[in-house]
C-alpha cells in the first residue's frame, strides 16, 4: 500500500529545528531523520539542494520518523529571515566543542553539505558554532553521525 508523507509549507515559529543544508546523501538525510525523531527534535527544515525528503531510500533510512516529524522542504535561505529561533552551525574544525557548548533552547542545528560543509550564510547568521571533539585524529565524522552526536547533546541540555 502506499502512505502519503504529509508536508508542511511553512517552518513552525519558534520550534527547535533541524536544519539541513544541501545535505544530498539521502541515507544521511534519512538517519538525520530518525535522530532528530529519537532526540524529540519535531522539525526538520530542508534547503533547496538536499535529497528529497520524501524519496525511498530517505524513507527507508528514517525507519518511519517521517510520521512524527513536522517536514518542510525546498527552502531558500530568505524563507527562514524572519523565523526567529538561535541557529547552530556545525563545523568539523571550528566553534566552542560540543562538549563545553551551552546549546540555546530552541534552536535550529544546521548541518552542511558532505563535502562544502555549512553554507557562509548560515556562518553568518549563526549564534553558536560547534564542533564535535575528535581525539583520534579524524579530520571530520559523516553528517548522519555528526547530527546524531550533536541532537543527543542537545537532549541533554533540555533535560
Amino acid at each position: 500500500f502506499v502512505v502519503e508523507v504529509p508536508l508542511a509549507a511553512q517552518p513552525l515559529p519558534g520550534a527547535s529545528a533541524v536544519l539541513l543544508d544541501r545535505v544530498q546523501d539521502a541515507g544521511n538525510v534519512g538517519s538525520i531523520l530518525r535522530s532528530a525523531s529519537a532526540f524529540g527534535v519535531r522539525q526538520v527544515l530542508a534547503m533547496r539542494g538536499t535529497a528529497a525528503l520524501c524519496s525511498p531510500k530517505v524513507l527507508r533510512a528514517g525507519m518511519g520518523a517521517h510520521f512524527g516529524l513536522h517536514l518542510v522542504e525546498g527552502l531558500e535561505p530568505q524563507d527562514l529571515l524572519a523565523w526567529n529561533v538561535p541557529i547552530v552551525c556545525t563545523s568539523s574544525h571550528h566553534g566552542v566543542a560540543l562538549h563545553q557548548a551551552k546549546v540555546p533552547d530552541p534552536c535550529a542545528w544546521v548541518f552542511g553539505h558532505e563535502g562544502q560543509g555549512v553554507a557562509p550564510h548560515w556562518e553568518a547568521r549563526a549564534a553558536l558554532r560547534v564542533r564535535i571533539a575528535q581525539p583520534g585524529g579524524e579530520e571530520s565524522l559523516n553528517v548522519a553521525a555528526a547530527a546524531a552526536i550533536c541532537l543527543y547533546a542537545g537532549s541533554i541540555a533540555r533535560a
